[in-house]
């Protein structure tokens, strides 16, 4: 049995802007007036975006500021993450979708196992996920210091970060795979940021693993295979509704540009 899903090819966008899409996409999924959704996307100007509970003053927002860096707290769980050169990918699902039953890490392995299968695609070399020890999870703000449970791993090194957010009658989780640059850039805009080696020792881009450049677009028609392939999505290429930018607007101003949202802690 197949799947059907909207798959959203939609470039990129300043932080408010993809958070507040991930956000409307995932409300008009969770009401059923939108099949279940995989989004990819990019960011332009790059943005640093923060979890839901992570404290703003963790930022040196000076530095970010003069930097052209944009600050954005995503409604997903987790550390920073510095979003550059990278795809992003967004998965909306009605809570009753059986990608979505169980718990947290139940549906997390799922969708796990498809990451894995786009990165295995790609050519990465022991490609795995798995439960991490607590000693070896990641103790500063930076999300890819080190890797979270079911975080997927390659060539030794996590290279992609996801977070989850489980509503009532929905699921959203979206995640990062950095395609090239510093991966321990991030460092330089954070305060008590872990040592740059240590990030490098614990994670990576895609070129760092490859050997080679990745393009967005050679990532993003690899990742939409793999999910569909382990998954079994019958997709469907579409774009936002008329509602969905509207809300997403909305949401963008009063939510994720908003001092009161990205301040909040």
């Amino acid at each position: 049995m197949l799947f059907e899903f909207r798959l959203i090819y939609d470039r990129a966008h300043d932080g408010a802007t993809n958070m507040a899409r991930d956000e409307a996409i995932s409300r008009a999924v969770s009401a059923g007036q939108q099949p279940p959704t995989l989004r990819l996307y990019g960011w332009q100007p790059p943005a640093l975006s923060l979890g839901q509970s992570q404290r703003i003053d963790a930022v040196d927002e000076a530095r970010c500021r003069a930097d052209g860096i944009g600050i954005v707290r995503r409604p997903t769980g987790g550390l920073a993450i510095l979003h550059a050169d990278e795809l992003t990918y967004s998965i909306s699902l009605p809570i009753t979708h059986p990608i979505a039953e169980g718990d947290v890490m139940t549906s997390y392995r799922r969708i796990a196992a498809a990451i894995m299968h786009a990165l295995r695609l790609l050519g990465v070399p022991d490609v795995g996920a798995n439960r991490v020890a607590q000693e070896d999870k990641a103790k500063g703000p930076v999300c890819f210091e080190a890797p979270s449970d079911y975080e997927v791993v390659g060539g030794g090194r996590k290279l992609v970060g996801s977070a989850q957010w489980r509503r009532v009658d929905g699921v959203l989780q979206h995640g990062s795979l950095p395609l090239h640059g510093d991966i321990a850039q991030i460092c330089a805009y954070l305060h008590d940021a872990p040592a740059p080696e240590r990030v490098r020792a614990h994670a990576a881009t895609l070129q760092d693993v490859l050997g080679r450049k990745v393009s967005w677009d050679e990532a993003a028609d690899v990742w939409q295979r793999a999910f569909a392939e382990a998954l079994d999505l019958q997709l469907t290429v579409g774009t936002l509704s008329a509602e969905e930018l509207h809300c997403a607007d909305e949401l963008r101003a009063t939510k994720y540009a908003n001092k009161d949202w990205t301040h909040r802690r």
